[in-house]
């Protein structure tokens, strides 16, 4: 039966440190198994102790996996030098040391962003080895054009130089200002470079899916939600793009044309 200190086990899930923890146990605010435990340097056993620190049960899972729908306005960082960072919007009972976005959004980009403070899984979903697909749904100032599906699967050429990866474009049906795209890789401002390399603006861009990690509908803007580990794995089995095109067409379309 492996055992673990409870300041440790608490430090390692939350944002609390172990002074902090020390102080919380001597005034009675930690409870394991239902009984309170006012030592913080009490042995618990690692796999089947339930804690709640002021009444908020402590994840059992070392790493934590959030996912996020991102708002406008906020930076994929750690860091609020560029801006207000989406780590603040993250709830004070999902916090703790260590949490970071696992790849990025623009400030001005909306959608599903996971926050974990689990490296590996981060640095497998983001190698370009995984070819762990991305799907926006994009908003254009013009028409699609049913030319852009070939120009993106054979690899479009940026201003810049660059040659893009082949991606999967598609018109959204009855809408011809809104469009999916699917990506392999993560360039810099890549889909808005992509749509500008045909003449065209994105006036609005949410990511929908990272891999087979969706988002729900029912998630609103700023809002996130725990997943578990097994969920998480979904990151790499993906949708089928046509089929998620279609059973994702209503209500994020909808989202798109009525939100300004």
């Amino acid at each position: 039966m492996p055992v673990i200190r409870l300041d440790k086990y608490i430090s390692e899930r939350s944002d609390y440190s172990r002074s902090q923890i020390k102080s919380l146990a001597a005034s009675g605010k930690i409870v394991v198994n239902g009984a309170i435990v006012k030592k913080s340097d009490t042995k618990i056993d690692l796999e089947s102790a339930a804690v709640e620190v002021c009444g908020i049960p402590v994840s059992a899972s070392k790493f934590r996996y959030i996912l996020l729908n991102k708002p406008d306005g906020y930076v994929s960082s750690t860091e609020e030098h560029d801006g207000i960072s989406v780590m603040q919007l993250i709830p004070p009972e999902l916090r703790k040391k260590g949490l970071f976005p696992a790849g990025r959004l623009d400030k001005d980009s909306l959608g599903a962003l996971l926050i974990t403070d689990d490296g590996e899984l981060a640095h497998r979903m983001l190698s370009p080895k995984s070819h762990v697909p991305k799907i926006y749904l994009v908003k254009l100032d013009r028409s699609f054009e049913s030319k852009y599906i070939d120009i993106f699967a054979d690899g479009i050429k940026l201003s810049s130089g660059e040659i893009c990866l082949p991606a999967r474009v598609k018109a959204v049906e009855n809408c011809d200002k809104l469009a999916f795209i699917e990506l392999f890789e993560g360039k810099y401002h890549q889909v808005k470079r992509m749509f500008a390399a045909v003449e065209n603006h994105v006036e609005k861009l949410m990511r929908l899916s990272v891999g087979g990690l969706i988002l729900p509908e029912n998630l609103g803007l700023g809002q996130c939600m725990e997943l578990l580990h097994k969920d998480v794995e979904n990151l790499f089995s993906p949708p089928d793009f046509d089929r998620f095109c279609a059973d994702y067409v209503g209500y994020f379309s909808a989202f798109m044309l009525n939100n300004q």
